[in-house]
């Protein structure tokens, strides 16, 4: 019987190396978030106030190309029981056959533009079913008191000393796209 395994998990990588691809993948986030993202018109335009681009899709394509890039032999060997596995490319470096590298480094970059396509498809059907049943944007005049006041709550109260004010729109009722609604009703 044939087990299968994730290609490059953890356990392949010295611990100087997963030690770096911590702080690579932490620092170069955050960077990308809070630096780039205020340069970048593209991210201007796009709606991610809690940074889900950057803490996944940075982070995770990071995390993947470091692996291929750290991935040592003798630690593959061990995890997988086999010699069939390329090393990272800098073991390849290292060893002066650079081609099991370049192929490992390849493997990884498939992979992360087959989870790219994988996530918008995935991804896009599923908002285009759930825009079927409510509507995916909140209207202009909620979007201007703020999502947190439309559903009472209260990220932060930066007035007064602990000063609150009132929700706003507690009660509200939903809003059902008219081919949910029972024919007659008009709500």
């Amino acid at each position: 019987m044939v087990k299968l395994r994730h290609p490059l998990i953890e356990g392949v990588v010295q611990p100087w190396a997963a030690m770096l691809m911590g702080v690579l993948s932490g620092s170069i986030p955050w960077y990308t978030m809070m630096v780039l993202h205020k340069k970048s018109a593209f991210f201007q335009q796009v709606d991610d106030t809690l940074g889900v681009f950057h803490t996944h899709a940075v982070a995770g394509l990071l995390g993947g190309l470091l692996s291929g890039l750290f991935a040592q032999p003798t630690l593959l060997k061990m995890f997988y029981n086999t010699s069939h596995h390329s090393p990272g490319l800098l073991y390849s470096i290292l060893d002066g056959n650079i081609i099991p590298g370049l192929r490992q480094i390849g493997y990884q970059i498939l992979g992360a533009v087959f989870i790219t396509v994988w996530n918008v498809l995935a991804t896009s059907f599923i908002c285009i079913l759930i825009s079927r049943i409510v509507n995916l944007r909140m209207d202009e005049d909620d979007l201007e008191i703020g999502d947190d006041a439309v559903h009472g709550e209260e990220a932060y109260a930066l007035w007064g000393d602990g000063e609150r004010h009132p929700p706003l729109r507690l009660h509200m009722a939903p809003k059902i796209p008219s081919f949910c609604r029972r024919i007659g009703t008009k709500t």
